[in-house]
């Protein structure tokens, strides 16, 4: 079985957020891929199954160290990136289809995420001391906070234990851009599944998307917008809207191959 690490949302490796690819004959057991998640030791892991008709989907299956997940942005850009950039993939979220851009990028259809606005989780405020929390919205899996300004988001330092207690499956928090051409940043933590900070997160901006064209008022067909995930390692992505779909845009390199023996 071939293996690959893979810098998704970024053009220069040791940036962006590292996924594994496992490319597949036949379908794996799921605690064999459970496994290989937890050693490999990325926030996930994809696993493609290339043995099934040319003209289909090929099914794809994504882990965290410790359990899988039902969509994840980046793995999927790094799957693509190492197929060649043109895929179609069978997901617990649909048919995800990737395409391959003229000037280098990959777009990814992915489903929109709509988060709706909450009252704040009563662990979040503890999570992230030291921030102020000016709204609070709840997605498919992640609780979305928006904070005083893009610096509060670049300086958080959150209570992980505290965090794990927020009842989502994960925590966003984001803020308007502070430089030209960024309309937002944004950090994506998620200590529920073993992922204390996501580097650069895809489905997060699935539902980061949404929620600033309405902030912005610009929530129209084809609106797109420049994300930047300020983690340590830090990464961007292009979004561009469309009806109930979103396309994710972005880059990706390859640091590793080699052959999975176990």
């Amino acid at each position: 079985m071939r293996a690959f690490v893979v810098d998704s949302f970024t053009d220069s490796a040791f940036h962006g957020n590292p996924a594994g690819v496992v490319l597949l004959d036949a379908p794996a057991e799921v605690a064999w891929m459970q496994s290989v998640a937890a050693e490999l030791r990325h926030s996930e892991t994809a696993f493609v199954v290339l043995g099934g008709p040319a003209d289909e989907p090929k099914p794809l299956r994504w882990f965290t160290p410790t359990t899988e997940v039902p969509l994840c942005g980046h793995a999927t850009l790094a799957a693509a990136h190492v197929l060649g950039g043109d895929q179609r993939f069978d997901t617990r979220s649909g048919v995800l289809t990737c395409t391959a851009q003229a000037d280098g990028l990959i777009e990814m259809d992915f489903p929109i995420d709509l988060a709706e606005p909450v009252k704040p989780p009563e662990a979040l405020a503890a999570g992230l001391p030291g921030t102020t929390i000016q709204e609070t919205a709840q997605g498919a899996t992640k609780v979305l906070a928006l904070l005083a300004s893009a610096a509060e988001v670049r300086a958080v330092r959150p209570d992980f234990a505290m965090l794990a207690d927020v009842p989502s499956r994960g925590v966003i928090v984001t803020a308007p851009g502070d430089r030209p051409g960024i309309d937002f940043v944004s950090r994506v933590f998620v200590p529920q599944v073993g992922v204390p900070e996501d580097p650069v997160t895809g489905s997060a901006h699935c539902t980061l998307a949404a929620w600033w064209a309405a902030k912005l008022q610009r929530d129209t067909h084809g609106t797109t917008f420049v994300g930047e995930q300020a983690s340590p390692r830090g990464g961007t992505v292009q979004m561009a809207l469309r009806g109930n779909r979103v396309g994710l845009r972005g880059r990706a390199v390859t640091v590793l191959r080699g052959d999975l023996l176990a």
